[in-house]
């Protein structure tokens, strides 16, 4: 997959991502929330590490990418397609992006969410539920942890950009 992002940008951002991610996809799993504690971690890590990885000219237009993304994603938020934690996710993840990425960032995002879906569904159903028998996204209807793939979409699109 040809990406824009370059391989020291995603090697910068990637060991500092990776836990945080996990995080968030072990939070929505377990307790169907995203930290917020998580998200500003996020945006601490571009704000410090963006200065250093990115060239100076492109930085503030990524700072403002995480305004315009929130503000959007926040009013999804207001009219119900999408959670708050899901919206704050989206846009602290936002300035890490290469704005050229946007397609193939679908297709990353697609193949995760597709894999998220099934593999939570597959384990709500089987005996493998017995071991996280507590979390709360196993009882919560047709809802489901969008945290799960939104971690992983990133983690994988920094991953493959690392790779160049």
């Amino acid at each position: 997959m040809d990406l824009q992002i370059t391989p020291a940008e995603a090697l910068w951002f990637l060991p500092f991502l990776t836990p945080l991610c996990l995080w968030v996809m072990w939070s929505d799993l377990s307790a169907m929330r995203i930290p917020n504690v998580a998200v500003l971690a996020m945006a601490a890590v571009f704000v410090l590490v963006g200065l250093i990885a990115l060239p100076l000219a492109e930085y503030p237009w990524r700072l403002v990418t995480m305004v315009v993304v929130l503000v959007v994603t926040f009013m999804a938020n207001m009219v119900g397609l999408m959670g708050a934690g899901d919206s704050k996710f989206i846009a602290a993840a936002a300035p890490f992006l290469d704005p050229g990425d946007i397609a193939p960032l679908c297709l990353i995002f697609a193949a995760c969410l597709l894999a998220a879906y099934v593999s939570h569904r597959l384990a709500k159903y089987s005996p493998l539920r017995r071991l996280a028998p507590n979390w709360t996204s196993w009882d919560r209807g047709r809802k489901f942890p969008m945290g799960f793939a939104l971690g992983g979409t990133l983690v994988i699109y920094l991953a493959l950009g690392a790779t160049g």
